[in-house]
């Protein structure tokens, strides 16, 4: 091992080359995940049956993987009646609602619906299909209510009593999970199953794509997935999408399916309808699964130009308000009424990393109504400050709920001014200024020797990097010898590292033009990659950050 590489593990706790196995008998057993038996008994039943099967799934990259592993194997252990149904997030809005199962009973029919990535909250929605003799199986990963859907079976890991070591699981990863155990029910009662490990391509993607941290069994469950990825045994709709985005399926990393895949799967949930993702995820057709990510590209380009609009007004706001990282007020609010609801939460996030406050950017969801996306930093959990602007002020809040950086709100458009009002009020409770400093952690400085090829591919290697086990981060004083725009927001930089005559190519991503000054002496804190063009490959820093040394 590179001793850098070393260096970084121990840095996140890897203190020994156990921790490192990524086998996949080193997985948490199904077992352990509370009523996962009762689950699979009821789905075992239904399979042998051939039952109508709904899946209920989310519109998002999660969500999306969710379902298509769902239909996968249930199909490939024989059943012939799977169908799946994701709400239109502007019709619908999140989750199992009674007018989803409306829509189900009246489309599909179904004897046994099985949420994906959403339902622990859905009391209402699981109401109205044992009204209608549906049974219901929810599998979830969310944090639970006070109390619980009246289903069949709930599967998650973070209920108050769920003993499942690993919290972190993503929706694709309960799903997963559910799957081991139909597998071992079906093979007692003498049904052949197929292996699951052949799914875990989908399994990595959504795990990754979802931002859950990336405990030891997560990243077990990505290392394999990207492993079967780059030996080629992928689903078409996955390598296609990897290629339109300009990444070798060979040399596919975490990074690729956080940057690159998973935007243009959420693409089609943000702007029409993320059945489009899933049927990219099951087709095993090569040329419809080339068809399905190019129009998913589409939709990405798309959502972009929507988002650099819709990003340009919010800092217009800001301009307006004369607001910025040391007078904005703890919880940020901003409101546009011509925004774009799908992409209110890309915004969100780009003005968090501004600021380094939580913001909630709201758009319009109907007449009076407004649907709020918030993005949180450390220290605050923006589901908890959520219940307690409701708990203050009951009136205010029509529906809301999330996890600790990413949450939704609905309220009355009349009603925003208090939100605002309110929720700025529970920040400036729960940070101080010491949390409103934002910080940048890193692994230290590296020589001019070991800016090189070998280490960048060790790294590159030696993860897989996410949430909670972050990708490495260097800093070092270099002089810029070179610095243009391109791109329209990106800065291209040519840098030698101080005392030293040696040259390197860095990129500066969404950054202004005038952060750097060709000719200065500055810090970088950066990535270390690799440029590959027409066949060349060549050392370069991704920068996060730059100032005056």
């Amino acid at each position: 091992m590179h001793p850098v590489v070393a260096r970084v593990y121990r840095a996140r706790g890897v203190l020994d080359d156990d921790a490192l196995d990524d086998a996949l008998e080193c997985l948490e057993h199904w077992q352990a995940l509370g009523s996962i038996e009762r689950a699979a008994g009821i789905l075992a039943d239904a399979v042998l049956a051939d039952q109508r099967i709904l899946i209920v799934g989310d519109f998002d990259a999660d969500g999306a993987t969710s379902a298509a592993l769902a239909v996968g194997v249930l199909s490939a252990c024989g059943a012939t009646r799977v169908n799946y149904l994701v709400p239109n997030r502007f019709d619908y809005g999140y989750g199992l609602t009674p007018e989803i199962v409306a829509l189900a009973q009246e489309r599909f029919n179904p004897e046994l619906l099985i949420t994906v990535d959403n339902g622990v909250s859905s009391h209402a929605g699981v109401a109205a299909a044992n009204a209608l003799g549906i049974r219901v199986i929810v599998t979830d990963h969310h944090l639970p209510g006070a109390t619980l859907p009246d289903a069949a079976a709930i599967v998650n890991p973070n209920l108050t009593d769920d003993a499942f070591p690993s919290k972190a699981l993503a929706g694709v990863g309960v799903v997963f999970y559910l799957m081991l155990a139909l597998r071992r029910e079906l093979e007692q009662r003498g049904r052949t199953a197929p292996r699951l490990a052949d799914w875990l391509d989908l399994v990595a993607l959504g795990t990754v794509a979802d931002v859950v941290p990336l405990d030891r069994n997560n990243r077990i469950l990505v290392a394999q997935g990207l492993k079967r990825i780059r030996a080629g045994r992928t689903r078409p709709g996955i390598a296609a999408l990897l290629r339109v985005a300009g990444r070798d399926p060979t040399r596919a990393c975490a990074a690729d399916f956080a940057f690159a895949v998973a935007p243009r799967l959420n693409a089609a949930g943000r702007l029409e309808d993320m059945s489009l993702g899933i049927a990219c995820l099951l087709t095993g057709d090569d040329a419809e699964a080339e068809a399905l990510a190019a129009r998913l590209d589409a939709l990405n380009l798309e959502r972009r130009d929507i988002e650099r609009e819709m990003h340009d007004e919010a800092n217009r706001i800001l301009e307006r308000t004369r607001v910025d990282a040391r007078t904005a007020p703890v919880g940020v609010c901003l409101y546009e009424p011509a925004w774009h609801q799908g992409v209110i939460g890309i915004v969100a996030a780009r003005v968090k990393e501004q600021l380094h406050r939580p913001v909630v950017a709201f758009a319009r969801s109907g007449p009076g109504a407004l649907k709020g996306s918030a993005r949180s930093i450390p220290g605050f959990h923006v589901r908890d400050a959520l219940d307690t602007v409701a708990a203050r002020h009951p009136d205010v809040l029509t529906k809301f709920g999330g996890h600790a950086m990413a949450a939704g709100v609905s309220i009355e458009e009349s009603d925003y001014p208090a939100f605002a009002a309110a929720f700025d009020e529970v920040a400036r409770e729960r940070l101080d200024a010491a949390a409103l400093e934002q910080v940048l952690v890193t692994d230290g400085e590296l020589t001019a020797e070991e800016l090189c090829l070998d280490l960048a591919d060790a790294l590159r290697d030696g993860g897989p990097w996410g949430q909670g086990f972050p990708e490495p981060l260097f800093d070092g004083v270099f002089d810029l010898l070179e610095c243009r725009t391109v791109g329209e927001r990106h800065l291209k930089l040519s840098v030698q590292p101080a005392g030293v005559r040696r040259q390197f190519d860095a990129i500066a991503f969404n950054t202004p033009a005038d952060a750097g000054v060709a000719g200065g002496r500055s810090r970088l804190v950066y990535r270390l990659d690799v440029n590959e063009w027409r066949g060349n490959r060549r050392v370069q820093l991704i920068v996060e950050h730059l100032e005056p040394a």
